[in-house]
């Protein structure tokens, strides 16, 4: 054979190699790709972070208008893509990370320090400057994983007025259900379970004080993890309480939301002591080890009468045999032990002790900026009053002025934290206890108040769909520290059921 030939051979090959290329990048499925199919790609050459964040970037040009799950996409996502794809060549050490390259979208309330906003939704902190990257934030920048944008939220994580729609916020105005526009987005990370179920973004946080990620994740179909409080920095987030706000993962998958807690829980000296001391929970080798298929076999878990009424149990009796088939015991018809005292400290307690922790913990944060129009709870206020839109204006700010009237923690809040304390010792933890119980269930978000007052954590897991296509989940509660559990438990029963689907191209 000629030399022409073998050149003419060769180049064919290159060609037909190249087209291929071209044939595969066309026709790579984007849509619901996980962590681990990112990954795999990544390393096969089939994908890149640039091409990875374009097709976000499309996704949020055509979706946002509608969804309104995006308050701001970071102008420099792009260039951090690009030295992402960079780093992955030169095979850096922070390549190796799980979250390298990844496109990941933070709440409105998490700070990052860069050409993006954070406000908690609020006009009167836009163009505020903060000092540094939230701690959660540190940590993902720290594994090369890529930060999209700031997703919307019920302003001020809903702690400005009880009249606020959830998923409204005085610079976007109102996010929607991708799956039914008329259906409630829930919140307050609002656009954290709504931009990732309508695949805007790979993964995303939420925060919670009491409800915020476990109920959007319920109404939206995505898995999120309410972790224990501490587990997670909550430096450098816009607060509610430090005793019970919590940042966790909102994702598609529970794997997808294990590869997120892996990267950001762990020791932050800028929220010591909790951090050191939930950091006794993290497990050696992380979560990732607890994602077992079989993870339900032999858990006991608990149904209570007080979060399922008789509807529920209907409605939720498929997932009860899966979840015996798979091995799972269920322990029903429970009580949970001093149920009054439990009420009086979930919504009396709770609202005194919230009212007087918002106060003094967001005068603590506001006062921390480098720049901002408002140095405490009273300037907001006064901003509201005089600065804001007729929108704004329209749906007041009573709780805010509730607490402003707060004068730190007196008798009467020392008495409900008391109270609280109480609850949860003859209340929850007493039921988990006295039943030797691996979690607690519920319909949705049922249980998060529960959880909330504890500082206990969660993980909610897509259930199904109503009659008018609204989707709902069911949650899993433990007591702190049980992450390794709730995770087995979570991944066990969405591998046995594989329910969620990605809402319609327009939400119906």
């Amino acid at each position: 054979m000629s030399v022409l030939a073998i050149l003419f051979i060769c180049l064919c090959m290159i060609l037909s190699n190249f087209n291929g290329n071209i044939t595969e990048a066309k026709t790579f499925s984007f849509k619901e790709i996980t962590v681990n199919d990112i990954q795999i790609a990544f390393k096969q050459n089939r994908l890149s972070s640039r091409q990875l964040v374009e097709y976000y970037l499309r996704q949020i040009q055509r979706a946002n208008p509608v969804l309104k799950g995006i308050i701001e996409v970071n102008p420099d996502a792009l260039y951090l893509a690009d030295k992402a794809d960079q780093e992955r060549k030169a095979k850096t050490p922070k390549s190796l990370s799980r979250l390298h390259g990844i496109p990941v979208l933070v709440k409105d309330n998490i700070a990052t320090k860069d050409k993006l906003n954070t406000t908690a939704g609020s006009l009167a902190l836009l163009g505020s400057i903060v000092p540094k990257d939230a701690g959660v934030v540190k940590k993902l920048r720290k594994v090369g994983a890529i930060i999209l944008g700031k997703a919307t939220m019920t302003e001020w994580a809903a702690f400005r007025s009880g009249e606020l729609p959830n998923g409204w916020n005085g610079r976007l105005g109102q996010a929607l259900n991708p799956y039914v526009a008329s259906a409630d987005p829930s919140g307050s990370s609002t656009g954290s379970a709504t931009s990732v179920a309508a695949n805007m973004a790979a993964v995303a946080l939420g925060t919670e004080t009491a409800g915020s990620i476990l109920s959007p994740s319920s109404v939206n179909s995505v898995v999120g993890i309410k972790p224990t409080v501490g587990l997670t920095s909550r430096a450098g987030v816009v607060p509610i309480s430090h005793r019970q706000d919590t940042v966790g993962p909102i994702c598609r998958t529970v794997s997808d939301a294990v590869e997120v807690l892996d990267a950001i829980v762990g020791f932050d000296q800028d929220d010591s002591p909790a951090t050191k001391q939930a950091s006794t929970y993290i497990p050696r080798d992380g979560y990732r080890q607890f994602l077992k298929a079989d993870g339900l076999r032999g858990k006991r878990l608990g149904i209570t009468k007080d979060l399922f009424i008789s509807d529920d149990i209907k409605a939720y009796q498929n997932h009860f045999n899966t979840l015996r088939q798979k091995g799972a015991v269920l322990v029903d018809n429970l009580e949970i032990p001093n149920i009054n005292l439990v009420y009086t400290a979930m919504f009396d307690a709770q609202d005194i002790a919230l009212t007087a922790e918002f106060k003094m913990d967001l005068n603590a944060y506001l006062k921390k900026l480098v720049h901002s129009r408002v140095r405490s709870l009273a300037d907001v206020i006064a901003f509201n009053k005089i600065s804001a839109s007729e929108n704004v204006k329209k749906f007041g700010q009573d709780t805010m002025l509730e607490a402003e009237k707060t004068n730190g923690i007196g008798k009467l809040e020392r008495e409900a934290l008391k109270n609280i304390t109480k609850a949860c010792k003859y209340g929850f933890e007493k039921m988990m206890k006295d039943n030797k119980l691996d979690a607690l269930m519920s319909p949705g978000a049922g249980i998060a108040g529960l959880l909330a007052i504890g500082g206990y954590p969660g993980i909610n897991v897509p259930a199904g769909y109503d009659k008018n296509g609204v989707p709902f989940g069911i949650s899993f509660g433990g007591l702190k520290g049980s992450e390794p559990t709730l995770i087995e438990i979570a991944y066990g029963f969405e591998q046995a059921t594989h329910i969620r689907k990605p809402p319609p191209p327009h939400p119906r």
